[in-house]
């Protein structure tokens, strides 16, 4: 399932906002600037660097500390949340987030968990097959954190679209009871509804270093509320309903890109096939 609402301005002026994002300060003579998501004025991941050639990254930082969950509407996600456009809630978590433009997404996902380094890692495999290794550490790139791997499919012949999920702090910081207790409501039947902030960055590499040299649509969603969900989800092997809120001017991705995402998202899921 997918439903979008049509874009909104939400959030509060930068300096009022729990998160945020922001460009780096440049030293005189150095290196490109990070592009950083910021929560509690701390930085919490680097991202994608803005050239676009450059691979996709969300990497965890070590003042990544906070979640960014409300008591104020946990009992209206415990359940599946129906409307994208439901006011209550964007409005809620809209007052976390920076002045800007916003697409409710509202997806159904069956998450699996990912340890970097691990089977099924897109850093290890999927990137490597197009950007190789990291020129300087002769690595693969390391996010620092395990995330959840949802979705992909094929935008056209030259691209395909990767989909994750991020959480602010590792699995292994949940409460293991309230794990125990989402698996066993969702083993009844019970979709329940996690939201994020999500971006969606279109990285292609300047020159044909790997196996595969095609464009890689990442849609990245940082868990606002849903952390023990996810787990919960990912364990038992059911699906979660998430809100994605996508900032549309913090995404390294056209306008026309954007537009074209509910589509893609609806298609079915296809690994990438090289060329």
């Amino acid at each position: 399932m997918i439903k979008t609402g049509g874009s909104r301005s939400l959030g509060l002026p930068a300096p009022e906002a729990r998160l945020r994002f922001e460009t780096e300060r440049q030293e005189i003579g150095g290196g490109p600037r990070r592009r950083l998501l910021m929560v509690d004025d701390e930085p919490a991941f680097e991202l994608s660097f803005y050239c676009g050639t450059c691979p996709l990254l969300f990497r965890r930082l070590e003042t990544a500390r906070e979640k960014l969950s409300l008591e104020s509407v946990q009992e209206r996600l415990t359940g599946a949340l129906d409307d994208p456009d439901d006011a209550g809630v964007i409005e809620a978590f809209g007052a976390l987030l920076p002045e800007g433009e916003y697409l409710p997404l509202l997806l159904d996902v069956e998450p699996r968990l990912v340890v970097p380094g691990k089977e099924g890692d897109y850093f290890s495999h999927e990137q490597v097959a197009t950007w190789g290794v990291d020129q300087f550490w002769g690595l693969p790139e390391y996010p620092h954190t395990p995330y959840y791997r949802t979705f992909e499919t094929a935008v056209d012949a030259d691209a395909h679209l990767y989909e994750f999920i991020v959480p602010m702090v590792p699995p292994t910081w949940n409460e293991r009871e309230r794990v125990e207790e989402y698996g066993a409501l969702m083993e009844q039947g019970t979709v329940s509804t996690a939201v994020a902030i999500s971006t969606l960055d279109v990285c292609r590499p300047a020159l044909d270093v790997g196996d595969d040299p095609s464009a890689h649509w990442g849609l990245t969603h940082f868990l606002l509320d849903g952390h023990h969900k996810l787990e919960a989800a990912a364990t038992v092997g059911r699906p979660v309903r998430v809100l994605s809120l996508l900032a549309l001017g913090e995404s390294l991705a056209g306008a026309d890109d954007c537009a074209r995402l509910p589509a893609l998202r609806a298609r079915p899921r296809s690994a990438r096939r090289k060329r």
